[in-house]
This record gives structure tokens, sequence and C-alpha cells, in this order.
């Protein structure tokens, strides 16, 4: 399996399953007899309860509403009754199954490692009193940003990262501090996790963020040649000869970063395409403050909009967190996997 696709895949229960107008379905019953759940079908009304612990379950062939605990969930396939038997979306089974039961899947790794990426900056934006987007129910983007933050930097640190969180707790951290902080670790790359928010509520997916073509870089390369010394040369490199020798080595620098910065987020919105259920709005430009003062790659990630009701739902929930997180670490994984630095003598 290629890094460009699906790099590390959730392993599924063996059981059969169908192609139903391009969807894989799997037969309920088998998937309940693999978790131990009761069910029950009722012929007449054509519905379905399913019963495990304190839970409760219902469903009804030909609808793509579940009740969870007498909540609705909304599926984007509806039950089916196909060969004698009630069958169910695979996203059920993601969806309802493995966030009620909490069950966690098995993930094989593809071979790619962090290589020569040493040291990741995970930016929770927002955070004290600015709250950043709040939802129709009351979730605080900036709680979602660093619960997912929070939850990278363990899986990068368990992989031998070392990982600098601009906030590690719920206080306000100015944009430019988070800029000083970035550019202070002398990281290898930078990643800023954010929710959305829209007025138009139907408005939902995940997107990644790079430094806009609009941004100069040669202002940006002459304030840096000032300021700044590339850490892979020497105080007393060639590079100290003329301010602007300086500046064309720090332009050539940031057209570097944002090349990188591009694809690793391509390589991000292709693992979230891959292990959730979201819609995937791909890669975007723009000139927010964060990615315009980094002297590494850099990406600001959307994980979702706190003003849709569905996705709000959805982030509200640790497993779906998890999986967020799991994601963009992959994600790190297959570009460092491909990516050539180059270092100095």
């Amino acid at each position: 399996m290629s890094l460009a696709g699906c790099a590390t895949v959730p392993q599924k229960e063996a059981m059969p399953t169908y192609n139903i107008n391009g969807v894989s379905y799997i037969p309920l019953v088998s998937l309940c007899e693999s978790r131990g759940i009761k069910w029950e079908y009722d012929t007449f009304s054509r519905t379905v309860a399913l019963t495990k612990d304190t839970h409760r379950i219902n469903l009804m062939v030909g609808d793509t509403l579940v009740l969870v605990d007498g909540n609705p969930v909304h599926l984007k396939s509806p039950v089916h009754f196909y060969q004698g038997a009630v069958v169910v979306p695979y996203k059920f089974k993601e969806q309802v199954l493995d966030v009620l039961f909490k069950r966690e899947p098995t993930y094989k790794r593809a071979a790619a490692s962090l290589g020569k990426i040493k040291k990741i900056v995970i930016d929770a934006g927002h955070g004290g009193n600015d709250p950043g987007a709040i939802g129709r129910t009351g979730l605080r983007e900036k709680d979602v940003n660093l619960d997912i933050a929070k939850r990278l930097a363990q899986l990068l640190k368990s992989d031998g990262a070392s990982v600098v969180l601009t906030r590690s707790i719920d206080r306000f951290i100015p944009l430019s501090q988070r800029v000083e902080i970035a550019n202070r670790s002398k990281a290898d790359l930078f990643i800023s996790i954010h929710s959305n928010a829209s007025r138009v509520r139907r408005l939902n997916g995940f997107e990644v963020y790079y430094i806009s073509w609009k941004v100069d870089d040669s202002k940006r390369a002459l304030t840096a040649a000032r300021n700044s010394i590339p850490d892979f040369l020497s105080t007393n490199s060639f590079y100290n000869s003329s301010l602007n020798l300086k500046t064309i080595v720090w332009d050539m620098i940031y057209a570097d970063n944002r090349a990188e910065a591009i694809e690793l987020s391509r390589a991000i919105c292709r693992s979230v395409d891959c292990n959730l259920d979201a819609e995937v709005l791909g890669v975007k430009n723009a000139n927010f403050e964060v990615l315009r003062g980094t002297q590494m790659p850099a990406v600001l990630i959307e994980t979702g909009f706190v003003s849709n009701y569905e996705e709000e739902r959805m982030l509200k929930n640790s497993y779906y967190r998890q999986k967020i997180a799991e994601s963009i670490s992959e994600a790190i994984h297959n570009y460092a996997g491909g990516l050539v630095l180059v270092e100095a003598d």
C-alpha cells in the first residue's frame, strides 16, 4: 500500500461484506456476535433492538436514523435487508459501536518513520479569555484544540520526537508569542490546531492551511536576516558576509518551507480522508500570523465546524478527537518518509 493512499488502516473484523450501491455493508448478526451484543428483530415493523450493558440501540430497515440510548444518530446510508439478513453500513460500526463501547481499532502502521524530523511544535489555538468559536450546545474551540494537541503530542513523543506545546493548559498566548516559541525552539515543523465556525450552519469539513502565496517572502526574509541565523549554518560561516546574502538565504528557506508545508498539508488530508468519516475540504492557503511568522514548514488545521450540529457532536467525543490526533500523527510519519533534508557539513 503506497503512502499516497491509506497508509494506516484499521483492521476490519473478519466477517462477510457486501457492496450495495457503492457502500460497504456487513451482516448485523455477525457484528453483534463478534461484540457480544443481544439483538431482537421485529419482522412486522422491520425494526431491530440491540442491547449490551446499559446501552440500547434501535434501527429500522430502510432508514438512516439510528437511536443510541434515545439520541438520534444519522448514517449516510440506510440499513438494508439483503440476502435474507439485516445488513448495516460499515460506518455504523465506526460511528456507533466503536464510539459507544469504546472499542479501539487495531492499527498497522506504514513503514514510515519520523526520519530527520526531531522536534515539532504543536500550537493549540486560542485559550484563556479567548474561547475561539463556540458551538450551538456550548462546545468551546479552545478546549477541543488543546485536547487534540495534547493527544497528538503524546503520540509523537511515543515515537521518539521532541514536542513543544505553545500551551499545555487553558491560558491565553498572543499570536506573536506563539511564533516566538516556535522560532526559539528551532523545530522542524509547526502545527497549529483549530476548529472552524460559520454563520452558515450547514457548512462542515476538515481543511488544512499553509502560508499564502501573496505573502512577500522577500520582506520576511529581510526581517529574518537581520535577527536570525539558520540553524544549519555556523556563526562564522560565509552567511555573515553581507545582509544581502543573508536575505537571499532566508528567501530560499521560506520558499522551501512553503513547498514542504503544502506536502504536509496534503498528507494530513489524505490520512483524514482514509481514517475519519469526515468531509475533507482540502488544502488551502491563508495569511495567518502563525504561518507568516514561523521559520519552519508550518500548517494550520481546522478539524471541523463547531457551528455545525453534527460536527460539534463528533468533536465532543473523545474517541473521535483521538482519531483526529492519530490521523495527523500518521500523516507526519508519511510525510517524513518521503522527506529528504540536507545536512550541513
